[in-house]
């Protein structure tokens, strides 16, 4: 299924939306996190990409493993090929692992902001929820670089592959 598509190989096509979305993710991520003044304006968008990279991901994934059992299946790689190409495979694996926990982090983040909102408004001030949404936010700070850090490997390596063969 995400072999090809009308002779094209699916995974070039298929993986501008992970270049396109992950990024947008982090950036998410991090705006949400240290904007709260914004982050009334962010909700909806930050819980479409906390969804839609890591769901990106995972396609481009499966098209890029379908890819190289191609390859393998027509015999147009050697050793060296099929290294850069588990390479560059590990860093996907890496970025999807990392984008999944950072669009997990971002969910509730929007819970507890929709919480301690609440909280406030309520009466005094919501002290455990703010406590935990710094722990979270943290985290997910982390996520993002770590999310970051793997999507430059992963296209760094995929790059590379494309334009030496190695």
């Amino acid at each position: 299924m995400f072999e090809e598509f009308q002779g094209i190989p699916m995974h070039p096509l298929l993986v501008h939306a992970a270049v396109v979305l992950l990024p947008l993710q982090v950036a998410a991520a991090i705006a949400y996190g240290v904007l709260p003044r914004f982050r009334r304006y962010l909700g909806w968008f930050v819980a479409g990409v906390a969804v839609a990279a890591p769901l990106s991901t995972y396609i481009a994934r499966l098209s890029g493993q379908a890819l190289r059992d191609r390859l393998i299946r027509n015999g147009t790689s050697d050793a060296g090929v099929l290294a850069s190409i588990q390479q560059h495979n590990d860093f996907a694996d890496l970025a999807m692992y990392s984008s999944i926990a950072l669009g997990v982090l971002m969910l509730a983040l929007l819970v507890l902001e929709v919480r301690r909102t609440r909280a406030a408004a309520d009466g005094p001030g919501p002290g455990a929820l703010n406590v935990l949404m710094i722990i979270v936010i943290v985290l997910a700070l982390g996520a993002a670089g770590t999310t970051g850090y793997y999507v430059f490997r992963t296209g760094d390596s995929g790059a590379k592959m494309t334009w030496t063969g190695r």
